[in-house]
Order: C-alpha cells, then structure tokens, then sequence
C-alpha cells in the first residue's frame, strides 16, 4: 500500500492536556450569531468557526492548506488509488469520557449519509459531484477503510473541508433518543458551553484533550492545547462598538476593519496582527468582450497596474500583492507562483501600441461593501490605466446586481474577489470552464481545462507542482484576469492575550492564554 503519511508528519505523538491552575476566560467580538451548533449543518463561515474548536475529523488542514491526518494517525492508500485506510490514534475521548473507535466514525458517515440529516456535504461523496464513497467499513477497533469508486486526488481534501465541518467524527449521545439533533459530543479542545440566541455563545476547556505534538499549532492539526477555561463568543455588529470595547478592555480580542487599524495600533494596551488569507482579490476581463478579447491590450492593462499602490489603497502597509491564482500561504506557492505581473508604465503604453488600442471606453464594475476593497482597487486602477492612456471609468452597482453580472458574464472588467479554495485544483476550477455552459467562468481555454482535470486526479506531489506552475504560467501570459492580493485576516486583541495567531479567517483559541 501506499503510505501517504509518516507517523511524524502526522503528529502521532501526544501529550494529554492538564488544565493550568490558572486558567482563565476570555471575551471575543463576532459579527454574527452562529446558524446552529450541528456541524456542518445549517453553517456559514461564522457557525463553522465555533464548529472546528469542538470537533475533529480524520483529517484536517495543516497551515499550508494540505489535509493531513488528525484523529487519523496514518493513512495509507492502495496502488490503484481507490481504498483509504485509516489507523486512529490511540485515547482519543470524546466530550463526554467514551474512547475514540472506529464504530464512531461508522456512526457518523451513516448520519451524513442519511438525507434527513441534510448534511452539506452529502453531495461531494454520494456521486452527484463526481466523487463516490463506495463503503466504510471498520475491520477493527481502530481502523477504517474508505472505498471510492474512481481515484480523486482531492478525497482527503474534501473529507477536511471547513464548510464539512471537517467530516467530524461525533459520539452518537450527540442526538437524542429520537434521533433528533442535541449538541455536539466531540473530540475537540473545548466542549460546547451555553448558547443565547442574538445575544452569545461560550465554549468551555476540554480537560480530557489529548492533543497531536509537535510543538505548534499547524493549521487545524498541530498542538492543539485548551489553555482557556472559558471563551465567550460576544456578538457585536457595529464595528464602531467593536472598536471602543477593545479600547475599553471590555473586548480582549476582535477582527477589526483595515481604516480601524492604525488608530488601534497605537493604543499601547492593544496589538493588532494581519495574516493572508486565502481570498483572493482580482480584476476579473471578459476575453469574449470586443475590446477586452485582444490579449496585448490585457497585458497592457496587466503591466500598468502598480500592485502595491493598489494593496495600499484598502489594507495600508498591512498587505502585500500576490498576482497568482495560488494563496501566498499555500505548500504549493513556489518560485514559479512568485513570478507574476510587474508594473512597467512605459511597457504598458507599448503594449498598447501593439494592441491597435484607439481609446476605446472600458468600464469596471465595482462594489462598496465595506469589508471588501472591490471599491478603492477599481479607483486606484482606474487612475493607473488612465495614466498610461486606457479609457477607463467605473460603474458603482450593489452587490446583488455585480454578481448578477458576474453570473451572466456581462462585463468588460471587475474589482471582484474569490472566496478561499485550498486546492490548487479547485483554486483554478473556480473561474476555469467553458463560458458557453457557465457564463460565470472566467477562463476558457481547453488545454488550460486538461491540466486541470489531471490535476484532481493525480496524487504525486511534485506531479502536481509541476501542473500548478504550468497552469500559473498560462494565466500571467493569458490575462483572463489579473489576480492582485489575498486577503488580510486583520485582528486586534489585548496584549495580554498572548499566543493568538489569525489563520484563514478562523479564530483559533487553542494554544492561547491570557497573561495576569
């Protein structure tokens, strides 16, 4: 068989966690109340960030965005990449003292399973995404095997997807004894405490945790330590209030917006740290446009772009540009991925020339939401592309009409952002595709298409580097869309709160304490 993981790579060593004699709580400003507290049912990102601190699946992401084993201690996978076995790791409990086996993990796949759980992932293995768990079986106490009907490279990233809840393995006390849903009964850091509807939700420190070493926390897979006694998810939708209850010390930790920033960081009772995520900021172009189908004139609209002017523009000095498809954070983000678009005004005036641009209107769409920069990238970009002689002007919509645009492919250009993808393969499938089917697809190119259905099937991982880089090459020259920069998850807490680090949108409490 083949060994995907090695025991050390899969942080089999573990240590169980003892509460400190000290612990302490914390309060934490969210914009929105959680959906519910069912995993991976009735969520949005919001409920799915509370969901991951309570409950664990097999595998998880590791901070380079790549699913590696968690409750899992190894996976190892048949030479005709079809079978998935799964070795668990030994005195895992759950929330409420029951051993980890794998007649838990049989348990809760049947209840994904099962319509009537309206599971949101039930799709993505029942066969109507392209992907079919054939059976689950367990052959013993700790291991589990997993049949798919055809090899897919992107299984185990699948079965870690936040928005699945990260398949969580839940002890079947989790429903009662009608079957209907009660609370989450997992195997994560903190236990589910108390939820008041509009108003809060708190989780509470899981003493029995035994917790994957390795010295660090690793995405969702590395140390993993409930060293808060309590957390105290406040909601708060006014970021004004936000702002003055951290300056107050009545929040010690909050996700602020990029203008708040500069004032925070000069309280001398606050921090405020900024990570990439991976969101990615673009300049979508319609090649089918008549003016916008010509590939020197998008070149040229490429090299007049200055990218840091642009960051700057919403994220200050917190942000830097990032023109591939892959997320700066990424395993997969390598030499090839750094290479990119370079601002060159009088290579832009050029390219123009050789484009037979006579100065034809081009019209860029954009938004003013206020947590997205669609808005202040299109006026510093509008007054880039004029400097070099492009006729460029904006058209403000509402969101609901842009992506309605969006959606028809009625457009020439947009200040658009794409949601967070991991995988390289579903990165590019976000915007890859035929336009006459999907009109919402961005880049239409069948050879472009090929490489990326070789990329959901192969497993190799320098295989895979090579169809990434080839596929990042083909976007910098074919400018179906420029990407610009990632997201910024932008969060200011008391200093105090000592070992927090933002990850890809999700405020992780583990490994953090709060200093007396």
């Amino acid at each position: 068989m083949k060994y995907l993981f090695a025991p050390a790579v899969a942080l089999i060593a573990a240590s169980t966690f003892a509460a400190p004699a000290a612990a302490q709580s914390i309060t934490v400003a969210v914009a929105a109340d959680i959906r519910s507290n069912n995993p991976g049912v009735n969520r949005d990102d919001n409920t799915d960030d509370f969901a991951l601190q309570l409950v664990e699946g097999l595998v998880g992401y590791n901070e380079g965005g790549v699913a590696t084993p968690l409750l899992a201690e190894k996976v190892d996978l048949s030479a005709d990449g079809k079978t998935y076995t799964f070795t668990l790791r030994q005195g895992v409990k759950f929330h409420n003292g029951a051993e980890l086996s794998s007649a838990d993990v049989l348990w809760s796949w049947n209840r994904y399973m099962d319509p009537k759980t309206d599971w949101r992932c039930t799709s993505e293995f029942d066969g109507r995404s392209g992907l079919k768990v054939e059976s689950v079986t367990a052959p013993d106490a700790r291991t589990v095997v997993m049949q798919i009907d055809k090899p897919n490279a992107l299984f185990l990233d699948t079965l870690a997807r936040t928005d699945c809840a990260m398949t969580a393995i839940l002890h079947k006390d989790s429903v009662k004894a009608d079957g209907s849903w009660d609370k989450p009964i997992g195997t994560g850091p903190y236990k589910f405490g108390e939820w008041k509807r509009g108003e809060y939700f708190t989780m509470t420190a899981f003493e029995g945790y035994k917790s994957p070493s390795g010295g660090q926390r690793d995405g969702y897979v590395g140390s993993k330590r409930p060293l808060l006694k309590e957390v105290k998810f406040l909601i708060v939708k006014d970021p004004a209030t936000v702002k003055a209850g951290l300056i107050s010390g009545a929040l010690d930790l909050s996700e602020i917006l990029p203008s708040d920033a500069a004032e925070l960081k000069k309280n001398p009772k606050l921090s405020v740290v900024a990570e990439p995520n991976a969101v990615r900021h673009v300049f979508l172009i319609q090649t089918r446009d008549a003016v916008m189908g010509n590939q020197k004139l998008r070149q040229a609209i490429a090299a007049s772009l200055d990218m840091d002017e642009i960051v700057a523009a919403f994220y200050n000095d917190l942000g830097k540009p990032n023109t591939s498809p892959i997320y700066s954070g990424s395993s997969y983000f390598g030499e090839a991925e750094k290479k990119g678009h370079v601002f060159d005004a009088a290579r832009a005036k050029t390219l123009l020339k050789e484009a037979g641009y006579k100065g034809e209107k081009i019209v860029i769409l954009a938004n003013k939401r206020p947590v997205v920069p669609s808005f202040p990238a299109a006026v510093v970009a509008q007054q880039m592309l004029q400097s070099v002689g492009v006729n460029a002007e904006i058209d403000v919509l509402d969101w609901a009409t842009q992506l309605d645009r969006f959606n028809k492919g009625n457009y020439q250009m947009q200040s658009f952002s794409f949601s967070a993808r991991f995988d390289p393969a579903i990165a590019f499938e976000q915007f890859s595709g035929p336009k006459d089917k999907q009109p919402r697809k961005t880049w239409d190119n069948p050879e472009a298409q090929k490489l990326i259905d070789k990329l959901y099937v192969t497993s190799d991982r320098a295989e895979r580097q090579k169809l990434v880089d080839d596929l990042h090459k083909r976007v910098i020259d074919e400018v179906p869309m420029i990407f610009a920069f990632n997201g910024l998850d932008i969060v200011a807490h008391a200093k105090r709160v000592q070992g927090f680090k933002p990850w890809q949108s999700k405020l992780r409490m583990w490994e953090v304490t709060l200093a007396n």
